[in-house]
């Protein structure tokens, strides 16, 4: 776990802040008292879960594109940070396909720019890059990966954050190799939860149709993907970055993922879905001649396990509950940040009473 207490009044750079993601962690980062910069694109979507939280107040909120590199230094050099997570990316596998030349300049070189910001910084203790489970050379096996596998990711979005990962181990070696900065990677699954407006997702597709009384379409029903809810991986997260902070023998590379439970086929995450919306929703199964996707990852996250003692606090089924909760919540107009809230403290507090 994670102590809060540790982020109080601690400045934290923030790469990626107004996506889905890099929204939970933000509002879990100003929760604990951090002084947090972000730097990222508007919003991906309309509408968008930062907007809806109101944290441009809360923090300082640099919207710049990251391959903009002269900017970027700039906002990097200003906030002067001790800890920085990088989290922005082209983040969607078909758009991949369609823009494979952004993906890589954004996932790749904005990964380069990162480092050589902390390479030229006398601030910086830890730096944390979350990539994906996605990175691994998949030969579609029944076990999960594990950090020592090959990295070759197959579209041009796994591959170029294949790339990030080498990046990394390579400023790693070369420029950080006394110790200096404590670097870690984090390569999570498919996360869920509330404020997903993305596009060519699945939770997102489901609570579209239901909140519109629509049948679901399922792309891939047989696909097994190691589905979380977004605070299991954040708090990894914050973990992590504490944690080498502390003490750089910690640093290293991680996957962030589910017990084995909770890798299951998207055919029965839609089922679990359809059964606690209820409203009668239900979902057909579209196939269609689309880019190549992975069918079957899963992840070991035997080493984050031994190393921290970390373990998942929601199971699958938990986590739709709460994307139900907070859909349900935005879908009737209510308090959307006040169930954001409320779930980040329930998430700490389970937590904590299960360590």
């Amino acid at each position: 776990m994670f102590d809060r207490n540790f982020y109080k009044g601690k400045s934290v750079f923030l790469t990626g802040h107004t996506g889905f993601k890099g929204t939970w962690l933000t509002k879990m980062l100003v929760m604990a008292g951090a002084k947090v910069t972000g730097y990222s694109l508007a919003p991906p979507t309309a509408p968008n879960l930062y907007e809806m939280t109101n944290l441009s107040d809360q923090i300082t909120s640099i919207i710049g594109d990251i391959r903009e590199k002269e900017k970027f230094f700039q906002a990097f050099q200003k906030a002067q940070p001790e800890i920085v997570f990088h989290l922005a990316a082209q983040p969607i596998v078909r758009e991949s396909y369609k823009d494979p030349v952004y993906t890589y300049e954004t996932n790749v070189m904005g990964t380069v720019y990162l480092l050589e910001c902390i390479r030229q910084s006398n601030t910086v203790k830890s730096f944390l890059n979350v990539t994906t489970d996605k990175v691994y050379y998949n030969r579609e096996w029944e076990w999960g990966y594990r950090e020592e596998e090959p990295l070759d990711g197959y579209d041009p979005y796994s591959n170029s954050k294949s790339c990030s990962e080498l990046v990394t181990h390579s400023y790693k070696s070369s420029f950080f190799a006394d110790g200096s900065v404590a670097i870690s990677t984090a390569r999570a699954g498919n996360v869920i939860g509330g404020g997903d407006f993305a596009k060519d997702r699945i939770i997102p597709d489901c609570v579209k149709a239901a909140i519109k009384g629509e049948t679901i379409l399922v792309r891939n029903p047989n696909s097994t993907r190691p589905y979380q809810h977004v605070l299991e991986p954040l708090g990894a997260y914050l973990m992590i970055a504490e944690q080498q902070y502390k003490n750089r023998d910690c640093a290293g590379y991680y996957n962030v993922g589910p017990d084995e439970k909770d890798c299951v086929t998207t055919g029965q995450l839609v089922d679990w879905f359809c059964r606690i919306w209820g409203d009668g929703v239900q979902w057909i199964s579209q196939q269609e001649n689309g880019p190549h996707e992975a069918n079957f990852l899963k992840l070991d996250c035997s080493r984050i396990k031994r190393v921290f003692g970390w373990k998942p606090v929601w199971g699958a089924e938990e986590a739709l509950q709460k994307v139900v909760e907070w859909s349900k919540e935005y879908a009737a107009g209510g308090e959307t940040e006040a169930c954001m809230e409320q779930q980040i403290e329930t998430f700490i507090k389970k937590e904590r009473n299960d360590v």
